[in-house]
């Protein structure tokens, strides 16, 4: 008998003892985050480390670009250093949640990662887009007939072209954005199809044959995303958009590399 009540016993206090690691556990370890940035004196910004124009190794063997210096606003906004840290498409959440970064840049919204993440709003303009020399006219998609197109096979860029191009266009695949880039600047295709991003890769380069939008195919803005439930951080980063939005540093930040300005309704 001693024994049976013993384990009960036992039993009892290990349930009393998981109700109060579930009940105080979680609040102390997800404590504020702009108090822990504020404590820690750097914000740990999760940046993809080979994305240019928004991050890239430069000539002077640092990394640079549109997050980079995103992510030095952000800190010099909150009194802090910038810790940049890189991530890949397949850790960055669990690097979020686990509390590995603070915040993550260059991230898309959408209905399933908003259950595990919080977003801010939009910070930088992503779309998709057909782009070709001036001196080629292309309105829309009807446009497309009798034209050769490149395009990244497999990519959102060839699944979004594929759905509009008209009988007569000619798409082209290739295995990657290099193999895009070369066909279009070589002459063999006409126009091609990528991210701005990519665009503003190549104009970066001053090419001789220089793209320019002829029309989007899909808008989808990088956003910023904080740990679920860290609401000051997110409304802190909205207010430091909000005023870059007004003053026209924001814009800027654009212009400088992405090499186009904001959309007007951005």
């Amino acid at each position: 008998m001693k024994n049976v009540i013993s384990r009960r016993s036992i039993l009892a206090c290990s349930a009393v003892l998981a109700l109060g690691l579930l009940t105080f556990g979680p609040q102390t370890a997800s404590a504020d985050a702009l108090e822990d940035i504020a404590k820690a004196g750097s914000i740990k910004v999760g940046i993809f480390e080979d994305f240019p124009p928004f991050a890239s190794l430069g000539s002077d063997m640092t990394v640079q670009g549109y997050d980079v210096e995103m992510a030095e606003i952000i800190a010099k906004s909150l009194g802090v250093k910038a810790d940049l840290v890189g991530i890949t498409g397949q850790n960055r959440i669990p690097y979020l949640s686990e509390g590995k970064v603070d915040l993550l840049l260059s991230i898309g919204f959408s209905d399933e990662r908003a259950q595990v993440v919080d977003f801010t709003d939009p910070y930088a303009p992503y779309y998709i887009a057909v782009m070709g020399p001036e001196e080629i006219v292309v309105k829309d998609a009807a446009d497309l007939a009798g034209k050769t197109i490149a395009v990244n096979r497999g990519t959102l860029e060839d699944t979004e072209v594929t759905k509009v191009a008209p009988a007569g266009a000619d798409i082209q695949r290739y295995s990657d954005y290099n193999g895009v880039i070369s066909a279009f600047l070589s002459g063999q295709a006409q126009l091609m199809v990528v991210g701005n991003d990519v665009g503003a890769t190549i104009l970066a380069k001053d090419p001789a044959i220089k793209p320019v939008e002829k029309f989007q195919l899909l808008t989808s803005p990088s956003n910023m995303a904080v740990k679920k439930g860290e609401a000051g951080l997110q409304k802190k980063l909205n207010e430091l958009l909000a005023s870059m939005r007004a003053d026209g540093s924001l814009n800027d930040l654009a212009v400088k590399w992405l090499k186009a300005p904001l959309p007007k309704d951005f």
